[in-house]
């Protein structure tokens, strides 16, 4: 059994409705004055508007930086610090999806220790305190409401950064379900794809311990009965709330222990070709789990069980077909080829990935040329 040294980062209130609380509860962590970090794609479901109402009910004084980009780089972090200088805050609400938490962490970091998001590259190198936060999830997917992890995109290298610390997870995380109702189908299923492999890659991933596949398995089993439900009826407030609770239960787990080669095999895919990061994954998550069955075979066995179907097939086989599935009845893409990425391009691409952190705890040692396999075999 794997040693582990388990913190928990901060209090999480579920419920449908609980957006509600929100005022309530940034006031209970000395927060007066707030800067609301959000999506403008948001602003047509009321999502922000309904947050703000509730922190000025509580008599918080409020600030909007609504300039938050999928994959938020260090331009849009350095204006959401510019917006909270500007207005003294002191404390932070991230409202939206991965790229609103990660941004909002980010101005963390650069708003209360300074320089720039490269130093903080890794994980516990901020030297002084940071504002208290509140993290509110409208899509079911990164789980960053549950780490303590900003990325941020190198926008010259296109390569994610990851910047830990404690410091920087949020303090309240407000899981309310009723917030996934309103969002796309195709938003629904990218962002259920990356929780989904969320889970299967923490579960597997060297770094795994008896707490982390605690995390990972609650999440496969909201997860995995749940992702074709949410696509096919949207408004069943039973599946949301399921697969918001196992993406989060995924993101525990993820802060627990890491990821592995799919999520290294993503990130040049979206670089390179703008692809969706579920999108990417998806395409990828079957091949990754073929090419790790001789290493981790007896570990997804566990998740097939999970689900009660092996068919006397090895448990690798079932697990990539069963995720092929759901990938193919989101309305994905299913090879490389038909996101329009040339072969030509693989050699490198596979160079880019090797680079990648996640790559270093695979559960089956990978080299630059098994990645190039693994993109040969989803070509």
């Amino acid at each position: 059994m794997t040693d582990f040294d388990y913190q928990p980062l901060g209090r999480v209130v579920f419920g449908p409705g609980t957006l509600d609380r929100l005022g309530e509860l940034t006031a209970g962590l000395g927060i007066s004055r707030v800067l609301l970090v959000t999506d403008p794609g948001l602003q047509s479901v009321g999502h922000p508007e309904r947050a703000a109402r509730s922190l000025r009910e509580a008599g918080l004084a409020v600030f909007t930086f609504m300039g938050v980009k999928e994959n938020p780089t260090e331009k849009e972090v350095d204006a959401g610090v510019a917006v909270a200088r500007m207005h003294a805050v002191n404390g932070i609400v991230a409202v939206g999806g991965g790229s609103s938490m990660d941004c909002a962490k980010g101005v963390n970091f650069i708003l209360t220790n300074g320089g720039r998001m490269p130093d903080y590259k890794g994980h516990g190198k901020a030297t002084k305190p940071m504002l208290p936060s509140v993290g509110v999830p409208t899509t079911a997917g990164t789980g960053s409401e549950a780490q303590s992890y900003a990325l941020i995109t190198d926008a010259s290298s296109h390569m994610k950064m990851a910047c830990g610390d404690k410091k920087a997870a949020f303090r309240v995380s407000i899981l309310d379900p009723e917030l996934t109702v309103s969002q796309p189908k195709m938003l629904g299923a990218v962002t259920g794809i990356d929780a989904v492999a969320h889970a299967v890659e923490s579960f597997v991933c060297t770094k795994r311990n008896s707490i982390s596949e605690t995390f990972s398995r609650a999440a496969w089993r909201h997860l995995e009965p749940n992702i074709e439900r949410v696509l096919e009826v949207p408004d069943d407030l039973a599946a949301r709330s399921a697969m918001q609770l196992g993406a989060h239960f995924a993101g525990m787990a993820i802060e627990n222990a890491m990821l592995g080669v799919c999520h290294s095999c993503a990130n040049p895919l979206t670089a390179h070709y703008g692809i969706t990061h579920g999108t990417a994954i998806g395409l990828m998550l079957p091949h990754v789990i073929r090419f790790n069955a001789p290493a981790a075979g007896h570990l997804y066995a566990d998740l097939v069980g999970e689900c009660g179907r092996s068919d006397g097939e090895p448990a690798s086989e079932v697990l990539a077909r069963r995720i092929a599935k759901m990938v193919k009845a989101a309305g994905l893409p299913t090879t490389l080829r038909e996101c329009g990425v040339s072969d030509t391009i693989l050699p490198l691409l596979s160079e880019e990935a090797n680079q990648q952190w996640t790559a270093r705890f695979n559960p089956r040692p990978v080299t630059e040329a098994d990645i190039l396999q693994i993109y040969r075999s989803a070509w």
